[in-house]
């Protein structure tokens, strides 16, 4: 199974080639197949340049600068339409996200599971989230559980952008609506909806140590409400006109990977 990695930057200079090159090294060292897609959202500060270089000398690094309107949700959505891999997963271009848990993500999808879900606040991923500002952790933590009471889908870190998708769930979840940050919750509350297994592991997070975030809480609100909403009504009112096939058949389910895993409920498969 070969893995996509895609990963959105807007002048991320000081920690991209870092990230790639910690993501690259760890996939080979495990064998694992793969291609690391850096999506340049409109930056100014040399992200392209290193980029470019950094591609010219591993084939499986591409540099794509995206042709769409700037805008994370906009880079990500570029990215999910150009990968080749058989899965794809969204990592963070600041290194705030863990290699070991990309492999571990890759582990949970070659064991059958459509999506791989990390939360940062369980099974001691709380213990192992470092530097994470106070006022974005107690939005996040409300926003969260909301999503989790509407959603009654056991997982408590939906709005994290790093998670891994098969390909058919990509395939199944299009076309995306979100220009934002708030892609980063329409891409599993789809899936869920939808009818995919998950499996949901605990995850590490490390706030990153150049550049500044691109997350704007004050210009975010309502447009995951209305991400939120959006989904919330297509999984009431649209009577499974969304749903993959199948998705209502009971089916035998590989183990759960550790003891966060989990599925949205009884009828989820994970065999293929």
């Amino acid at each position: 199974m070969k893995l996509s990695v895609v990963i959105p930057a807007h002048d991320e200079a000081g920690s991209i080639g870092e990230t790639v090159e910690a993501v690259t090294a760890l996939l080979e060292a495990q064998h694992i197949d793969h291609e690391v897609i850096v999506v340049d959202d409109a930056s100014s500060d040399g992200t392209g340049g290193l980029m470019r270089a950094l591609a010219a000398t591993n084939p499986r690094i591409r540099y794509e600068r995206s042709p769409l309107p700037p805008g994370f949700g906009h880079a990500i959505r570029h990215g999910l339409n150009c990968f080749s891999g058989d899965a794809v997963a969204i990592m963070m271009a600041d290194a705030s996200d863990s290699p070991e848990d990309l492999v571990a993500y890759y582990r949970v999808l070659e064991a059958g599971y459509d999506c791989a879900f990390g939360t940062r606040f369980g099974g001691g991923g709380a213990r192992r989230v470092h530097g994470y500002p106070l006022t974005k952790l107690l939005a996040n933590r409300l926003v969260n559980w909301s999503i989790r009471g509407l959603f009654r889908h056991g997982y408590n870190d939906t709005t994290n952008a790093f998670k891994a998708y098969r390909r058919e769930v990509i395939e199944s979840v299009m076309p995306l609506l979100s220009n934002h940050f708030n892609l980063t919750v329409e891409l599993p509350l789809k899936a869920v909806v939808r009818g995919h297994s998950y499996s949901i592991l605990p995850i590490s997070w490390h706030n990153r140590e150049h550049g500044v975030s691109k997350l704007r809480l004050e210009e975010m609100g309502s447009r995951y409400l209305f991400i939120v909403l959006y989904v919330f009504l297509e999984h009431h009112l649209s009577k499974g006109d969304y749903r993959r096939p199948g998705a209502n058949v009971k089916r035998l389910r590989p183990q759960p990977m550790n003891a966060l895993a989990t599925e949205s409920d009884a009828e989820r498969s994970a065999d293929r």
